[in-house]
């Protein structure tokens, strides 16, 4: 059991070196929005793409966003404990490839979105996809690492686990 600890923590270590690129990748990407943008602001960039600078104090897809405040710490604390019990996971798992792939994406999301959420009060969103006036609710990095994540995760439960 000791070897096994010693020998994953590189890996581990790169595991969070992953997390961490995806935290700067989704501030980075946020800060240049906030910069290039007003509130609200849109650009096309093409017929099913937009650009769009918005704040969104809910959960996924704007969940709990009509709230009267408390959801903001409700969704802090949730993610830092989850990214806790994510960390375990990812210290446990770390010598494999898959599992521990999709708990360093899930972990580097929602620690971006946590930032957010302590420093502005809510997440930034602005990628924006539409198709025929219909919008999908705007998104991020950070949202983008947890749902790649989520689905990696989903791939190594149901298929994954003998080759892992």
């Amino acid at each position: 059991m000791a070897r096994a600890s010693i020998v994953s923590t590189p890996r581990f270590l790169g595991w969070l070196g992953l997390a961490f690129g995806i935290i700067v990748a989704d501030q980075v990407s946020k800060a240049a929005i906030m910069s290039a943008f007003t509130l609200g602001e849109q650009r096309m960039l093409t017929p099913f793409f937009n650009l769009v600078f918005v704040f969104n104090s809910g959960a996924a897809f704007s969940f709990l966003a009509g709230a009267d405040g408390w959801q903001r710490w409700f969704f802090i604390s949730l993610a830092l404990g989850i990214s806790l019990w994510i960390s375990v996971l990812l210290r446990r798992h770390a010598a494999e490839t898959l599992m521990p792939l999709a708990l360093a994406l899930i972990l580097g999301g929602a620690l971006g979105n946590v930032i957010d959420r302590v420093t502005l009060g809510a997440v930034v969103d602005f990628l924006d996809f539409h198709l025929a006036g219909w919008h999908f609710p705007a998104f991020n990095v950070a949202d983008s690492a947890i749902t790649v994540g989520v689905v990696v995760m989903l791939w190594y439960e149901f298929f994954g686990r003998k080759h892992s």
